[in-house]
């Protein structure tokens, strides 16, 4: 026991010392983004100058040659272009219209959802059936579904604390109603939009279609006021709908992720920073995903101004193609193990640029547990949640190479008031919230690129 006694004294004055020294360094970096980040400015050029950025459109081209300058600036000591594959889809003009026992046609909000076929720019009429959810819909015979069109009023449930968890729970309808809906006979679809307020702003969002499917239909989302109206005056009246939408898949494109890094002056192994370049065709993509992409580019910046000699090549990817196909990622991934690229972890900030709470870990319990032993330091900075195990949909594609995963867990209680909305501007970002972001971001990455 005496011989244990020093080697123990040692062990906890070297490991307070350690400690010591890391919350020392989460001070400096913290300082530094708090008094001199860059991210809002970067944040306001992205959505103001360019705006949205849909995969495959103009603005998105030059979302890339901005994010490239960006890296650059930062102190990237290699910058280059990914090619990606993606899918375009274009939206075009769209109307959508009601008509109940008044005989008169009434324009109302909607968007139409994305990667959905639209009517070739003719009139599509059709009578309205309304359903809560999918059992009330798989209950209904063909007959009363066929030639008609079909409105999923389907909540946003309120009483999940996480509207993370509520958007999952909701999601099914917007991804795969217009498939159910076809395979019945159905003319199109409408959704109620994934939205935890109670306002009437339409949402848009990926869909996809079955490969069985008989006709791709056209698929639609409208405000969650009009889908209550509607929902009521069902019980007693007829509702016709008439949709003209000219959205439609055009043949694929070559675009490009954007990667920079500092390199390792220890190894060549690469730990990950990342967000998506692309959003979807209104707003400005503001908090979906142009937080995510500043706060990656902030990481660099930080590293060199404070001139803090990274182990490990520190590399920012700004994926393509997140919103409709996540084309960027998996080409990513791909690239990565052809090159025996080896990662040590990747992080990924997707949630909005809000307040941070936590950070969510994917990976093996052993390296989960070091992250949450962490906690201390993270603490005073607000950051406290290390028990989510999720991580982000560009870096997903990794796991199957090993890879631990992780997403910054920023409060989430009014991002889906405005995701995937023509209310996603810069103007709903706050500066502080967004640059305590990139300081949670970045004390991470410094912990695991010293302990890793």
């Amino acid at each position: 026991m005496k011989k244990l006694i020093p080697f123990l004294t040692l062990f906890w004055a070297t490991l307070c010392f350690a400690q010591k020294e890391d919350s020392l360094i989460f001070s400096k970096i913290s300082t530094e983004i708090l008094t001199k980040g860059k991210s809002y400015e970067d944040l306001r050029e992205l959505t103001k100058k360019i705006g949205h950025r849909l995969s495959g459109s103009e603005a998105y081209e030059k979302s890339v040659v901005w994010a490239a300058q960006k890296l650059r600036d930062a102190g990237a000591d290699k910058v280059w272009l990914q090619e990606v594959s993606v899918p375009v889809w274009v939206r075009g003009k769209e109307s959508l219209q009601i008509k109940t026992n008044d005989g008169k046609w009434k324009f109302i909000n909607f968007l139409s959802l994305g990667n959905s076929e639209g009517t070739s720019g003719k009139d599509l009429t059709g009578e309205l059936v309304v359903v809560k959810n999918k059992q009330e819909f798989d209950n209904l015979p063909d007959e009363a579904v066929k030639g008609k069109i079909v409105l999923f009023n389907y909540p946003f449930k309120q009483e999940f604390v996480s509207t993370g968890q509520a958007y999952g729970d909701a999601a099914i309808y917007r991804s795969r109603s217009a498939s159910w809906v076809a395979k019945k006979g159905g003319k199109a679809v409408m959704v109620r939009s994934m939205a935890s307020n109670f306002d009437d702003v339409p949402h848009t969002g990926g869909m996809r279609y079955d490969k069985e499917v008989p006709q791709k239909i056209p698929a639609v989302a409208i405000g969650v006021k009009t889908a209550d109206e509607l929902e009521k005056l069902s019980k007693s009246q007829k509702i016709w709908i008439k949709l003209n939408s000219n959205c439609t898949m055009k043949d694929d494109k070559i675009t490009h992720s954007v990667i920079g890094e500092i390199t390792g002056k220890k190894d060549n192994k690469v730990i990950v920073a990342g967000g998506h370049l692309d959003s979807w065709d209104v707003g400005e993509g503001a908090h979906d995903d142009g937080t995510g992409i500043v706060q990656a580019v902030e990481i660099l910046r930080t590293f060199k101004n404070l001139n803090i000699k990274n182990n490990h090549t520190i590399r920012v990817v700004c994926f393509a193609n997140e919103e409709n196909g996540v084309r960027g990622g998996n080409q990513y991934a791909k690239a990565a193990k052809e090159k025996n690229e080896t990662h040590l972890f990747a992080i990924e900030s997707d949630g909005g640029g809000f307040t941070p709470r936590g950070i969510a870990l994917l990976m093996n319990e052993d390296k989960r547990k070091q992250i949450q032993n962490w906690r201390n330091l993270f603490e005073p900075y607000g950051v406290y949640d290390f028990t989510k195990q999720y991580a982000g949909t560009d870096i997903e594609p990794m796991e199957e190479n090993g890879v631990p995963l992780a997403e910054l867990i920023p409060d989430s209680q009014r991002y889906f008031e405005i995701h995937h909305t023509k209310e996603d501007t810069f103007e709903k970002v706050n500066r502080r919230e967004l640059l305590l972001g990139a300081v949670a971001m970045t004390h991470l990455i410094y912990m695991i690129d010293k302990y890793w």
